[in-house]
């Protein structure tokens, strides 16, 4: 077995806390997961790994090992960026948040197949976290802090979340000069992806909690678009979401000193694995493209 994969192995058990865990991630069979951690530890002379019916843990020599390996197999990725670039050929599967994957990813992905004939991606679009192991995905672009510590991500932006509203609403309606004037408007709660009726913001370095009480209700983004349009309310959504009307108009933004925090934009892959001449090329295609979209821009003085 290439002593870089055998590494590479050995990182992955580590990563994913189990053999089992390692082979769906490296797309590999556990017995023969099992027999690279064997011959590793035969080569080497030491236990690296401490086996128990619960959980595998690393051993003093296997957590030494696992910096270096790490060190290494960075070092080898970097050392492959200066050599000529390798076919970018066969199938990659990518993921993104609904409305952000068809208003910036698929444009994205339509230029990049025009760079490489020999390329097929499937672009799964979806509002919920798909695990990258399991649904075979190469790429995911995904939105907000990210539980999964065991992720290789490359930040590309931010967002916010924005207050807004339409101009004939606001006319019927004073505009909320406090976070307790919400209680006096119409609200459309936008529930889908997780969504619930709790309203977050922060400002001044403090975060406040606001429970909504909506008149209209709803599970997806462009509905809410088109309800805060026609002046149903004070809707709350992602600000790459309402760039377009907010940049035309259609929608006037509310309360900006209270807004929380922005969610970072990144692209991510599993770690524990080299990357791929596909997966590569597109992240660093995507990530040059992402970074000169406006709408995920850090705003100045913010």
């Amino acid at each position: 077995m290439d002593r870089l994969d055998e590494l590479a192995i050995f990182v992955a058990i580590i990563d994913a806390g189990s053999l089992a865990g390692a082979a769906r991630r490296l797309r590999r069979s556990r017995p023969a997961i099992t027999r690279a951690l064997a011959g590793l530890e035969e080569r080497i002379g030491a236990r690296l790994i401490a086996r128990t019916t619960r959980q595998l843990t690393p051993t003093e020599a296997g957590l030494e090992l696992a910096v270096a390996a790490r060190r290494m197999l960075a070092d080898y990725e970097e050392s492959l960026g200066g050599v000529a670039a390798a076919p970018v050929r066969g199938l990659l599967r990518v993921t993104a948040p609904l409305a952000f994957g068809r208003r910036h990813v698929t444009p994205l992905v339509a230029e990049f197949l025009d760079l490489h004939p020999e390329l097929q991606v499937e672009l799964v679009l979806a509002d919920r976290n798909l695990d990258l192991i399991e649904e075979d995905l190469h790429v995911a672009l995904r939105i907000g802090t990210l539980p999964n510590s065991r992720l290789v991500v490359r930040k590309v932006g931010e967002v916010r979340c924005v207050l807004v509203a339409a101009p004939a609403y606001l006319q019927r309606r004073p505009a909320p000069k406090r976070l307790a004037d919400i209680a006096g408007h119409d609200v459309i709660a936008n529930v889908g992806a997780g969504g619930d009726l709790i309203w977050r913001f922060g400002g001044g370095g403090q975060s406040s909690r606001i429970a909504i009480t909506p008149r209209l209700i709803i599970n997806e983004v462009e509905a809410v678009l088109i309800a805060a349009r026609a002046g149903r309310g004070l809707a709350r959504l992602l600000s790459y979401q309402a760039a377009d009307d907010l940049a035309a108009g259609v929608l006037v933004r509310l309360l900006p000193e209270f807004e929380p925090s922005p969610s970072p934009v990144q692209l991510v892959v599993p770690s524990g694995q080299r990357l791929a001449p596909k997966v590569r090329a597109f992240i660093d295609f995507a990530a040059s493209r992402l970074l000169h979209t406006s709408v995920i821009r850090p705003e100045p003085g913010r």
